[in-house]
């Protein structure tokens, strides 16, 4: 006698050679500059000299140089395209509307008066002390050299400067009006643009990102005496300067006169940020290996609150190294600065500007030493790579602190639900809930675009946001599902040991995963970089058939992925059926004590799969689709079924 049950779900709304990776080769440059800025006109003038290596197998008869705080002036790029995404509007959640232009630019760039424009002026420029001949493009600096560069040769740039400091728009410039800081000075020097296998990269500043060349770089910069200084780079004369950077114990000797020279040295980092206030307080915290945390802020006298906040910044960046160093790399400097400056948060070596001293920004500012500083991916290229592997590991170092501190997790839960229809409750870390419910809300707004698209060219910052923060971190909480969840873990230290200081790619990351977890994953890459298909899995039928019940599972999604699907029976007993996806030729290993039966791998181009367990229909419970919600399925309401026997 065969009994059929069926279903019907419906669905309703130093530098040295040896540090370069085999087979890729890398630019190299040591900057060393002398700056002085005058702190009532708001204007730097400066000298660079730029050493730079060519081990590049290519001739280059031009160079290009960023010029970054060109972007500050009415017209610009960057201005333009701001207002251009403002005519764009949607509608929130209240019915407001919402322009889609970046809250912290907005119109503003057009109405600076000609004492508040930003600008970089090349006055001179010379190669191996022949004048060169170059052109201002905005805020790129195309340089047509006299003389080619040859493979494998050493060229040296002497270069004269200056530049306004703009009025703080985006990142850089003075007098940000929210916290009263004097000079956030990021971007602020001409800047050579990376050359690598895919050539120059003279990425005009338009939003987002950056790219830079490996090298060493001494700083001295001079302003009025009164000033306090933090940013990238070791203090070389602490104690001439002092205001807490001096060893304990230290007299300090300040030189006569109204103003201070600090010397810096940075070794092997791509930028050099620095801010500047008189009324910073500064506080310091050692950590291990002789390492200190330096934590700068608007002093504001009788604020108690206000110092605990940012003490707590110090407190809390102690608190969660060992657990960031076990579980994503060491930190490889031998200090890190939090400092208040910017207009949010923004990441350099060796420290971040912040607007504010809350601990999700500061986590997340600090992980972008690990996926920009040390590995230093192409974030224009690749932005997903740096914002979403730094949300992901932010999200994770966060709830760690909470959990140290004996605070609850945000709970993220209502939100997945929301994105993704309701259920029975997400089994999903709720550290990671808040990344698929953005990337569910990308795909319900239909202007989600591949992520592969260059950071700047997205139609929409709407749309720029969500892909390189949230669906890149779905992108490894998924991986997890995919090649289970300490392979991944595996996986990122290994991608760190391999590639820190080497401008890894996509390919280069998927090779390390592949080479650990023994699978292959050129098809995740190309279906979750490449395109904007959707996974959507759904229980289509059940049904007894010789003492056994059959299970047929449906594709409506064009995405293929491997399907764990849970059982429960009547018994209280329980197993998972895992299917591996075809084109993975291989599977995951188990990752819990609940039995596990692996079934034939189910072939993309089949839009149903049958498989069958060793019990009666009547025996079971329920069955759900992926019970650990880390598959990104964009309708989980046809996931998991339950029968009231």
């Amino acid at each position: 006698m065969k009994r059929v049950l069926f279903f019907t779900l419906i669905l309703s709304g130093s530098y040295t050679m040896i540090s370069a990776q085999p087979d890729r080769w890398q630019q190299r440059v040591k900057y060393v500059m002398d700056v002085d800025l005058n702190v009532q006109t708001n204007r730097l003038k400066g000298k660079q000299k730029l050493e730079y290596w060519n081990n590049s197998p290519d001739t280059l008869y031009r160079v290009f140089y960023h010029l970054y705080w060109n972007a500050f002036q009415p017209n610009s790029m960057m201005d333009m395209r701001s207002r251009e995404l403002g005519r764009v509007e949607f509608r929130s959640a209240d019915n407001q509307v919402i322009k889609d232009w970046d809250s912290r630019v907005t119109d503003r760039i057009q109405h600076l008066a000609p004492d508040e424009i930003g600008y970089q002026k090349i006055l001179s420029l010379k190669m191996n002390g022949a004048d060169q001949v170059f052109k201002v493009q905005e805020t790129i600096l195309e340089v047509t050299l006299s003389r080619p560069i040859a493979p494998r040769s050493r060229v040296v740039f002497d270069m004269d400067f200056e530049a306004q400091v703009p009025l703080q728009i985006r990142r850089s410039g003075r007098d940000n009006p929210n916290t009263g800081v004097r000079y956030s000075m990021s971007q602020w020097y001409p800047k050579l643009c990376e050359y690598d296998e895919e050539g120059w990269h003279p990425t005009p500043y338009v939003a987002r990102e950056f790219y830079g060349v490996w090298g060493d770089y001494e700083v001295n910069i001079t302003l009025n005496r009164d000033y306090i200084i933090g940013g990238t780079g070791y203090l070389q004369n602490a104690g001439q300067i002092g205001y807490g950077y001096e060893k304990k114990g230290t007299k300090v000797t300040r030189p006569p006169g109204n103003t201070l020279t600090w010397r810096f040295i940075a070794p092997n980092v791509h930028d050099f940020v620095w801010a500047a206030d008189p009324q910073y307080k500064h506080i310091t915290r050692d950590i291990s290996n002789g390492r200190t945390v330096h934590v700068l802020y608007k002093n504001k006298p009788g604020d108690a609150a206000n110092d605990n906040a940012w003490k707590e910044v110090a407190d809390a960046a102690v608190t969660v190294l060992p657990f960031i160093e076990k579980h994503f790399g060491e930190y490889m400097y031998k200090q890190y600065s939090f400092i208040q400056g910017g207009d949010g948060g923004m990441e350099y070596p060796m420290a971040t500007l912040l607007n504010g001293s809350g601990l999700g920004t500061v986590f997340h500012e600090w992980m972008h030493s690990w996926y920009q500083m040390m590995l230093g991916t192409n974030e224009s290229l690749y932005a997903w790579m740096d914002e979403g592997f730094t949300s992901y590991a932010s999200g994770l170092v966060s709830a760690y602190y909470r959990q140290q501190k004996n605070k609850p997790l945000n709970d993220d839960a209502e939100l997945l639900a929301d994105a993704a229809g309701p259920g029975t409750g997400s089994a999903l870390p709720l550290y990671h809930a808040d990344s698929y419910a953005s990337y569910f809300n990308l795909v319900k707004s239909g202007l989600e675009e591949p992520l592969t698209t260059h950071a700047d060219h997205f139609n929409t910052n709407f749309a720029y946001v969500r892909a390189a923060y949230s669906k890149g971190a779905v992108f490894l909480a998924q991986l997890g599902y995919i090649i289970s969840d300490s392979l991944r873990d595996k996986t990122l230290l290994e991608y760190y040991r391999q590639w820190r200081f080497k401008h890894p790619d996509a390919n280069d990351f998927i090779r390390v995963a592949e080479k650990v977890s023994g699978i292959q994953l050129d098809w995740y890459k190309e279906y979750w970089v490449n395109t904007t298909k959707t996974i959507d899995y759904s229980i289509d039928s059940l049904w007894e058939q010789n003492g056994k019940t059959k299970i047929r599972l449906r594709m409506l999604g064009q995405m293929p992925m491997p399907v764990d699907v849970g059982i429960r029976y009547k018994d209280g007993s329980g197993e998972t059926v895992y299917i591996p996806q075809y084109s993975m030729f291989g599977a995951k290993p188990a990752e819990n004590n609940t039995p596990r039966t692996v079934q034939e791998p189910w072939r993309w181009t089949h839009p149903a799969y049958v498989f069958e367990v060793d019990q009666r229909l009547a025996n079971i419970r329920s069955l759900e689709i992926d019970p650990t919600w880390r598959m990104a399925d964009i309708n989980r309401k046809n996931n998991k079924i339950e029968l009231a026997w």
